[in-house]
């Protein structure tokens, strides 16, 4: 009698079986740019394509097994091309390749003893950056709808990570290349100079007619990467503001202004006073006569002299120093 296997233990082995097969391939991703949507990922094989064009509009990334992946590519390709002739040619949606795949994935890892070891992207793009779309297929079925950028394959987890740092909406061709280059070379993934060297990069042009679809070869491929490593360099030597340089140079800043603001508030004040208290700044005859004495309710207007002669605080510090020794 063969040993029983409850049917969630059964599933949990498929589950980490395929799950480890990804895992020792390299991640790949796909995001969006201005003019439509990229593709990049790590392939030393020039004759082997991770990116390919299903219909249209419509492009497919995979990751894991070769031979599995390649299977679904045709067959996506071969429904696509019936669905269109059979009906119209707008009806081949990425939601539709997206749902197909997904059956087709889930009967396998149900009913099958082994689970295929792919991970899917099925991207579309629209005439409006709004009408983009980008579906995520797993090893079991699942589809999720992945809005801007996604990561898929490998190290997904920290690639995925670094990409949401440098992504945003409405980057240019090159930007979003830096992007991608950046995040394929996160920790667990591989070194950058690596991934650099082995590229498959592709993109769909929201602006080309009929099929957008176009792979990035050669020249094209090395200018990217000249523009990644001088936006990277650029990004480098400019001195960062929230650097501790850079704080300590405005604390010093604001420190001189406040200086040279205190200094000029208290020069006006000088001269206002000099203005408002100098004889010079009386107009009226000089005289010979002594002014008179103040009188003993109004308080003296010059500088402490020190206490009298005979007063008992005399030498005690209080309002002046001591006016010498007794005599």
């Amino acid at each position: 009698m063969p040993f029983y296997v409850s049917p969630e233990q059964a599933m949990r082995d498929k589950a980490d079986y395929a799950r480890k097969g990804i895992a020792r391939g390299r991640s790949c991703v796909a995001l969006q740019y201005a003019g439509g949507i990229l593709m990049v990922a790590p392939n030393p094989s020039s004759a082997l394509h991770k990116i390919s064009e299903i219909y249209d509009r419509i492009a497919f990334a995979a990751v894991g097994r070769y031979n599995e992946y390649e299977n679904l590519r045709k067959a996506g390709v071969t429904y696509a091309d019936i669905t269109g002739y059979q009906f119209d040619r707008h009806d081949v949606t990425a939601r539709g390749i997206a749902n197909w795949y997904a059956q087709t994935l889930g009967t396998i890892f149900t009913e099958s003893n082994k689970p295929f070891e792919v991970e899917i992207v099925v991207a579309e793009v629209g005439a409006q950056p709004g009408d983009d779309q980008i579906y995520r297929i797993t090893f079991d079925g699942s589809v999720t709808d992945e809005p801007g950028f996604v990561a898929f394959g490998g190290q997904a987890d920290q690639v995925s990570a670094a990409l949401k740092e440098r992504y945003s909406e409405g980057m240019s061709l090159a930007e979003a290349f830096s992007a991608a280059l950046d995040a394929l070379a996160a920790p667990a993934n591989g070194e950058r100079n690596e991934v650099a060297t082995s590229l498959e990069v592709a993109v769909l042009e929201r602006a080309r007619e009929h099929r957008t679809f176009r792979r990035i070869r050669a020249a094209r491929l090395e200018e990217l990467i000249a523009e990644s490593r001088a936006a990277r360099s650029a990004a480098a030597d400019s001195p960062d503001a929230d650097s501790p340089d850079a704080a300590t140079s405005d604390a010093a800043a604001t420190s001189d202004a406040a200086a040279t603001s205190d200094a000029a508030a208290t020069s006006d004040a000088a001269a206002t006073s000099g203005e408002a208290g100098s004889p010079a700044s009386t107009p009226g005859p000089a005289t010979s006569a002594d002014p008179a004495p103040p009188a003993a309710s109004e308080p003296p207007t010059g500088p402490p002299t020190g206490p009298d002669a005979g007063s008992t605080d005399r030498g005690s510090g209080v309002g002046g120093p001591p006016a010498g020794p007794p005599l």
